[in-house]
């Protein structure tokens, strides 16, 4: 995963910008109040006039709109109301929710508030930067992974799940002739429903890069989201139920020693302790080359206190099955094309080779092998009819190309932040798609839609670095703020300081509430596990010297 940034002053509030933010929803909501949720009726219909059945209202009617999957192929999205602007957010991740949540709490004239769709092919919202905690056992899935029908139960924002496949915007801007487009263009999703809008924010994110190397997409596995998560730690739960009477050890390749790869050799060293191997693999020499001073000793300290070994300087050429390997090298013989599926119950050959001329390559055998080297953005996986190929302006990276105000290049109706975005700092350097980034991006996000539906001027986005954090075991943590030179917090203070951060971060106040009374819960019940642990060893300890004392007598 990207460099994950500390977001301590941003998280304390949302940009305040002339009073226009006001409080969204309650912070003690009833926990036991059944959600409502609008029930739209999607029909055929070659015009605009498509009606909306609303049962179970409410005013705080956020929710998920249900799909008929009874009407026919050419579906339009029902809007409730083609008066008001309609505003269509692809993608829920930290970019695309925290821009619907911006939206809600922004104060809007009469009659302008527009109306707000999310759109995520997952049901739920992912933290992606505490994945990691769900391998070490420190949080639950609902924690960092929660519905977003029920962290929008609250709000007037709707959400349908379902997976983006063409984009036909109808706002380009002709330099030789301009003129301005009575709406935005038409979003097609996989399931057959059509969504018209007048704006559009394209939130996307990215998705790991496998095929670089030969045998990567078949048997190395992910690390970016809730699902790649449960995988890994799925794995890992029948490798260590495989080895429990073995005296071998469970051997872990970690292919890129980037934030993300440090995160995971310290967090599964961790946990497999000395039952297993890590072997982390860079093309640099050295580990996580970006990250600050501070946070890199840290790292290297916690790592080579473990069962770590850092291969720093190759690069992998091929991974293979150890049995197709051997049968490959076989005369007519063919390699077995398994399943994922089988991963935990084989073992894996790396070649590696050397950066540097001269050195030698190496080959290892792996039982498990995590790739977090690579990303590409989705937005360039999406079906290209003629209108979008030559009009939506993306570089080689498949990012959308946009001006310091967010806005698409010559689509004065789309945004784009996060992995979807190009945008470059002052240096002219692209920013980061780190987690600090889409936060900030998606508060100016929302007031940058706000202040171009009311015809207002619109605000360049500045990125403020705020820090840098990453997790480092189960106690343990390296947190580096910018604005405080100098200065790490490691161990229990950063894994603290990390922790508070990212709860403040949290979508929803009802949610962060949640959360934060369960982690209060559980860090009690393991002080008082410690507590107990720790007499337990003074009584046994002072029993024995009895005994000993006893028998001299």
């Amino acid at each position: 995963m990207a460099p994950i940034a500390l977001s301590l002053s941003v998280a304390l509030g949302t940009v305040n910008f002339s009073g226009v933010a006001r409080r969204s929803g309650n912070f003690f909501p009833c926990s036991s109040r059944k959600l409502r949720t609008n029930l739209c009726r999607f029909s055929s219909s070659q015009g605009k006039g498509i009606r909306c059945a609303i049962s179970s209202s409410s005013k705080n009617n956020g929710g998920v709109a249900e799909i008929s999957e009874s009407e026919s192929a050419k579906r339009f999205y029902a809007w409730s109301d083609y008066k008001k602007p309609r505003v269509c957010i692809l993608g829920g991740g930290f970019g695309g929710l925290y821009t619907a949540l911006r939206l809600e709490s922004l104060f809007w004239p009469d009659n302008k508030k527009p109306q707000v769709l999310l759109v995520d092919q997952s049901e739920r919202f992912v933290f992606k930067p505490m994945l990691y905690e769900l391998l070490s056992g420190e949080v639950d899935a609902w924690e960092i992974a929660p519905r977003f029908s029920d962290l929008l139960a609250n709000t007037s924002v709707q959400f349908v799940q379902d997976k983006v496949k063409l984009l036909d915007p109808c706002d380009h801007i002709d330099v030789k002739n301009p003129k301005s487009a009575s709406c935005g263009g038409t979003v097609h999703l996989e399931s057959g429903l059509q969504i018209e809008y007048d704006w559009l924010v394209l939130a996307l994110g990215a998705e790991t890069k496998l095929d670089l190397v030969p045998g990567a997409t078949e048997y190395a596995l992910p690390f970016s989201t809730l699902r790649d998560a449960q995988r890994v730690d799925s794995q890992l739960k029948t490798l260590e139920r495989t080895n429990f009477s073995k005296k071998s050890l469970i051997r872990v390749a970690v292919v890129g020693c980037g934030y993300s790869g440090v995160e995971l050799a310290a967090t599964i060293s961790e946990r497999l302790q000395d039952r297993g191997l890590v072997q982390a693999i860079n093309l640099e020499n050295t580990i996580c080359p970006t990250a600050p001073p501070g946070n890199r000793e840290a790292a290297l300290k916690v790592l080579s206190s473990r069962n770590v070994e850092l291969l720093l300087g190759y690069v992998v050429r091929s991974i293979q099955r150890v049995d197709d390997a051997e049968t490959s090298e076989k005369p007519n013989s063919r390699p077995n094309q398994g399943a994922q599926s089988d991963l935990a119950s084989s073992s894996y050959r790396l070649e590696l080779q050397p950066t540097e001329r001269g050195s030698q390559g190496r080959t290892l055998e792996a039982d498990l092998v995590l790739w977090t080297v690579g990303s590409k953005s989705l937005l360039s996986t999406l079906e290209s009819s003629k209108t979008y190929r030559e009009q939506l302006p993306l570089n080689s990276r498949g990012q959308a190309e946009t001006d310091e105000t967010l806005r698409v290049k010559g689509h004065p109706r789309i945004f784009a932040l996060g992995d979807s975005s190009s945008l470059r700092d002052s240096n002219g350097r692209l920013l980061p798609a780190t987690a600090q980034v889409a936060f900030q991006q998606a508060d100016f996000a929302g007031w940058n839609l706000w202040a171009a539906i009311n015809n207002r001027p619109l605000l360049p986005f500045r990125f403020q670095n705020l820090g840098e954090m990453m997790t480092l075991g189960r106690n343990d943590a390296s947190v580096t703020p910018s604005f405080i030179e100098g200065l790490t917090l490691e161990g229990p203070a950063g894994h603290a300081a990390r922790k508070i951060a990212y709860l403040i971060r949290l979508p929803t106040d009802e949610h962060r509430l949640k959360v934060g009374i369960s982690w209060l819960t559980k860090s009690a019940v393991d002080s008082i596990a410690s507590i107990q642990t720790t007499l337990t060893g003074v009584f046994t300890a002072t029993a024995n010297v009895r005994h000993h004392s006893s028998k001299r007598n």
